[in-house]
């Protein structure tokens, strides 16, 4: 074995066999993590990039076939290994086509096993073959460059080719960088406006005092520096789409301007009093919380209500980690076929996707493009993407869990108490960011469901626990 740790997940429903394999492959130096069903399987890798899959065919429910399918869609570097315990080869060399490394026949001899891994992982390290090539981005898991395969991807998939057929008023919500602007451009190009303009107006990065102007524009002579007649953004996407971007950042003066023209559909332009009639789909975007902002008294309702009238909101990245490596895949083809020369072959190692996974991403899809861009850069001529080119910050991020700010009392306290208040309060936490999903809520704490599930049942009983999330949560 290497000095590198290999992380291994082995899938086998025989309990005996399962933990006789893992017990020896530690043995060995392999970082073993077991599950007994492909629907485990499938969980684990959602959470983790493991070296190694060691997957028996015959399985309840998900066939190791498809484990070893979704390992590798995701993982393309991943080396597979089937188990199959009926002689027979032909379900074997089916996976084999499919992409896994190798197969071995039950009863098989251990070291027939680590002969097999040593190969496969042998190959793996001297291959310079295009991983990006040997695994296409799969076109069910895009919308209009819009990449992800995460169940809230998959829903948004759903929500944004209902909504695009429309000429409904769209609100986009999420945090900065999650990539609302890249959803209003997919909404406006699969609708029937595409063939028209869509006109985007950041009204966070134009001064107050020019917004306006460029939002209905002005007659030649309407103030200061207005030597010729100009249209607006709003006349400019007329039979079209107009984008507000960060929207929660208008005045309010202009925000009642924009909610007149809004609803008698024309406006007039600054200096001008000959109104003029227009036909705009509008689709508004922030990172703040408008229904906060309504209650402030900063934002009126009005028009937050003429704007929320199909509301989408955009999970933060670091509620969707298991679409991190199908994003990097995408940013290493973009960004590699723009460097010169061209890299669209580089891959990150597996230890480095670990450390991506494990990262909380505060700038979300932006700062992870931005990473691979800069790994890029300071790589030239490698073919893998190592832990040590990734920032410091990535680095440590899987090294250990994070600092919690406690305070001892100087009469002590009840340990065993204290810590079932912390583990009350993050289930708690977890199941109100997560709708009540389990198996959601169990990603976030790095905890298998079926412990939550017990967890939950636990805490239910406890008089103190939020009554909202006493009744059972749906998934």
């Amino acid at each position: 074995m290497t000095e590198k740790k290999v992380h291994l997940l082995l899938v086998e429903d025989e309990r005996a066999l399962r933990a006789a394999t893992a017990e020896r492959l530690a043995e060995h130096g392999y970082l073993v993590v077991e599950a007994q069903s492909g629907e485990e399987a499938l969980e684990r890798l959602s959470d983790f990039a493991f070296d190694v899959i060691i997957s028996d065919l015959r399985l309840p429910g998900i066939d190791g076939t498809q484990v070893i399918e979704a390992a590798l869609a995701s993982y393309p570097d991943i080396v597979g290994v089937v188990v199959t315990g009926y002689g027979t080869v032909k379900d074997a060399v089916a996976a084999i086509k499919r992409g896994a490394s190798d197969f071995i026949t039950k009863p098989f001899q251990f070291d027939h096993l680590l002969h097999i891994l040593s190969i496969a992982l042998e190959q793996r390290r001297l291959s310079s073959e295009n991983a990006y090539l040997r695994s296409q981005l799969e076109e069910r898991y895009r919308f209009e460059g819009i990449v992800g395969r995460s169940r809230s991807m998959r829903r948004l998939f759903q929500v944004l080719e209902t909504v695009a057929a429309t000429t409904s008023t769209i609100l986009i919500t999420g945090e900065t960088g999650t990539g609302k602007e890249l959803v209003a451009r997919a909404i406006h190009h699969n609708s029937p406006r595409r063939s028209q303009r869509l006109v985007a107006l950041n009204c966070g990065a134009i001064p107050e005092t020019l917004l306006e102007a460029e939002l209905f524009g002005h007659v030649r002579g309407a103030f200061t520096g207005a030597v010729a007649t100009r249209a607006g953004r709003l006349e400019q996407a007329n039979r079209g789409t107009l984008f507000f971007d960060e929207i929660g950042t208008m005045s309010a003066s202009l925000q009642a301007k924009l909610l007149r023209a809004l609803q008698e559909r024309e406006f007039e332009r600054i200096g001008d009093a000959q109104p003029i009639r227009v036909d705009v789909r509008v689709i508004a975007a922030t990172n703040s919380d408008l229904e906060q902002m309504v209650q402030d008294g900063t934002f009126r309702k009005d028009l937050y209500y003429r704007l929320n009238v199909i509301p989408i909101h955009l999970p933060p990245l670091r509620d969707r980690r298991d679409d991190i490596p199908l994003l990097v895949k995408s940013f290493l083809h973009k960004l590699g076929e723009e460097h010169q020369p061209r890299r669209s072959d580089v891959v990150f190692s597996q230890e480095a996707m670990r450390r991506l996974m494990a990262f909380d991403w505060p700038g979300n899809i932006r700062q992870l493009e931005n990473i691979v861009e800069r790994a890029l850069a300071l790589t030239p001529g490698r073919h893998q993407i190592e832990v040590n080119d990734l920032p410091s910050e990535i680095q440590v991020s899987g090294d250990a869990p994070p600092a919690i700010d406690v305070s001892l009392p100087d009469d002590g306290l009840d340990l065993q108490q204290y810590v079932q208040g912390v583990e009350r309060e993050l289930i708690r936490q977890s199941l109100e960011r997560t709708g009540g999903n389990k198996r959601q809520a169990a990603q976030l704490l790095n905890i298998k469901r079926t412990t939550l599930v017990e967890k939950v049942k636990r805490l239910a009983l406890d008089p103190a626990l939020p009554a909202s999330l006493a009744a059972p949560a749906q998934d």
